[in-house]
């Protein structure tokens, strides 16, 4: 619905960071917990729109009775893949956090939400991951870390942040460069931009066929100058920085069929 967080931090990055401001209350990194995330994204049909916009505006209402279900966010997203300040009418994304990997498993296969989104989405792309390391936290909440990426295998990464108002014309002022970045970087298989309000909630989720070309991106002149102008700025109330394994990627998406 609106335009994404497109920042994303390197390790080195990561451990440079101010731990003033938010970072000060982010719950520890360390945190163990058997946490399975799914992410769902989907094009809606033309004729599903109405249905799709209900799906932002009840927010996570209707996921309350999903057994295992510990966090949840509807997302919308911006035209050009989710990036840009003009909102998309049909693209949207759910983000949901498991208990374990029997309860996500139990949604994606047999959930009347996601069967809800095959029948009104043109495309639908399922995700399913585990953390492998994450900084901050999403609405006073963080991601148990369960997994450990194997060298030379696919990788995933979302970021989020809550931008201070007073900071929104920087941070908007950085974007264009390391969006353009990010949808020309090598060894990208999916990137996706998502917001949860209007210009000052935004998130980027992106798949990456290694750690190496996730790092190489990292690491890219526009993205590392936007990066640190944030964490320099303070622009931020919130924020949290995952990476993932994907345990799997099920669907079609832009044209381009996975699993």
């Amino acid at each position: 619905m609106h335009p994404p967080f497109v920042l994303q931090r390197s390790a080195a990055e990561d451990a440079a960071a101010p731990r003033d401001g938010a970072s000060r209350s982010a719950p520890p990194r360390s945190l163990q917990r058997d946490d399975v995330i799914v992410l769902l994204l989907a094009e809606l049909a033309p004729g599903a729109l109405l249905w799709g916009w209900s799906r932002i505006v009840l927010r996570s209402w209707p996921l309350r009775a999903v057994p295992g279900l510990r966090f949840a966010r509807a997302l919308g997203s911006g035209q050009r893949g989710g990036f840009g300040l003009k909102p998309s009418l049909s693209r949207q994304g759910l983000f949901a956090v498991f208990e374990n990997e029997a309860a996500a498993d139990d949604f994606l296969e047999a959930s009347p939400t996601v069967e809800a989104y095959r029948a009104h989405a043109g495309e639908l792309c399922l995700v399913k991951l585990r953390a492998t390391s994450c900084r901050g936290s999403w609405g006073g909440q963080a991601i148990g870390v369960s997994a450990q990426a194997a060298a030379g295998s696919p990788v995933a990464s979302l970021t989020r942040a809550s931008i201070r108002p007073q900071k929104a014309l920087p941070f908007w002022n950085r974007s264009p460069p390391a969006e353009v970045a990010l949808e020309r970087a090598e060894g990208c298989l999916l990137a996706m931009g998502l917001g949860e309000a209007p210009l000052l909630r935004q998130a980027t989720f992106s798949v990456w066929e290694s750690q190496a070309a996730m790092d190489a991106y990292a690491r890219s002149g526009a993205h590392q100058q936007a990066i640190r102008a944030a964490m320099q700025g303070d622009w931020f109330s919130e924020s949290m920085f995952v990476r993932f394994v994907p345990l799997s990627i099920t669907g079609r998406w832009k044209g381009r069929r996975y699993g």
